[in-house]
């Protein structure tokens, strides 16, 4: 697979609700997209790095920077045998994961459209259907916060996870519980809480949650293993599994009993597979964990839940929750069971809207041998 051209491209999408977490209120996301051209054939990737470098140290201008100087001129004019052979091409280049996902995974799109089978496949997924959660940001109002629940609920999403911070969490977990006594519920704390907050955190188990996800440091599972030994609860761990070897780490030290696996955190489909393979051989499960994604990367994170051990609700959900137009058709549409279908056609499974994307772009560069 030659790779004639690569086009870096923003756009900017409002998102239909404000998405408030303990990080603060997004009302909008600005996207870098990446379009590989190659003999004939257009592949797709989106780095899922932020506006700003506050889920990571990355964010969407570091990684225009860095793909437009770095990354993309040690592919371009290549010839690529797999998707799985860009991680040594982009080797030298150190950390940078989220942009450096945008182009692997737009090399394996090309691969599976190159091989005439779906993205899924290529990857290794086996299932038709995948099971969908969904992530509710906190409205800091428990009213407003029970009708976000409802909706969701009511949608036929299986798994509800709740934002939360110091000063906004049992309160809204004893709200929700009391009302929905019986659906699967989780919250994410990105990092908010400190070990001293360990008794508090405890209490959370009598409202029967399926997870708490990264309650400590970001780049920590020391402190998350002492915090596992005391709390029923399981820990799912996030921001702080960048790679294979620290998922192999983490849970030989107890840090957590669930991982969550997002595929830009990790730099790309080739890492994040390793990632799956590492827990299934301990016996932890995994899920897809959501950046507010256009479809491009919601598309890609419907291709990866299908490998065998996600075995829990992620949190890939409708195109119209987060947009009221998307970029790909069909959009992405979640079943009455809070199931999606896994594509089974050739690639990604769902077509770019270039007059769409267009129309959103605020910036692009194109770069070639």
């Amino acid at each position: 697979m030659k790779i004639d051209a690569i086009v870096l491209r923003e756009i900017k999408m409002p998102l239909v609700h404000p998405f408030r977490t303990s990080f603060g209120l997004t009302t909008d996301r600005r996207i870098l997209l990446i379009e590989l051209q190659s003999e004939g054939l257009t592949a797709w990737g989106e780095c899922v790095a932020g506006e700003h470098p506050f889920f990571s140290d990355e964010m969407i201008d570091t990684a225009w920077f860095i793909t437009e100087h770095e990354l993309a001129p040690r592919l371009v004019g290549k010839d690529i045998a797999a998707g799985r052979d860009v991680p040594d091409l982009l080797l030298q280049v150190r950390g940078h994961r989220m942009a450096k996902a945008a182009l692997e995974n737009a090399v394996w799109d090309l691969e599976a459209q190159v091989r005439g089978i779906s993205l899924a496949k290529l990857l290794g997924g086996t299932r038709e259907k995948i099971a969908c959660g969904v992530s509710i940001g906190m409205e800091m109002d428990i009213p407003k916060q029970l009708d976000r629940v409802a909706k969701e609920v009511a949608a036929g999403y299986q798994r509800i996870k709740l934002k939360c911070q110091p000063g906004y969490d049992s309160e809204m977990f004893a709200a929700v519980r009391e009302r929905w006594p019986d659906i699967l519920l989780s919250c994410d704390a990105n990092s908010a809480y400190k070990l001293s907050d360990a008794d508090h955190i405890a209490s959370w188990d009598q409202y029967k949650l399926l997870m708490i996800e990264q309650p400590l440091w970001y780049d920590d599972f020391y402190f998350h293993s002492q915090l596992q030994k005391r709390i029923q609860t399981a820990i799912c761990l996030d921001e702080c599994i960048r790679n294979a070897r620290d998922a192999q780490a983490a849970l030989e030290l107890g840090s957590g009993r669930i991982i969550n696996i997002k595929v830009g955190r990790v730099g790309g489909f080739t890492e994040a597979i390793a990632v799956h393979d590492i827990a299934q051989q301990h016996g932890v499960p995994v899920w897809c964990g959501g950046m507010l994604e256009s479809g491009v990367g919601r598309a890609q994170n419907i291709a990866l839940s299908s490998l065998p051990n996600f075995s829990l609700p992620g949190d890939v959900s409708a195109s119209a929750r987060y947009w009221t137009e998307d970029i790909i058709e069909p959009e992405v549409t979640v079943s009455s069971f809070g199931e999606i279908v896994v594509p089974g056609t050739v690639g990604r499974g769902y077509e770019v809207r270039r007059d769409r994307v267009e129309a959103l772009t605020v910036r692009q560069q194109r770069i070639t041998a």
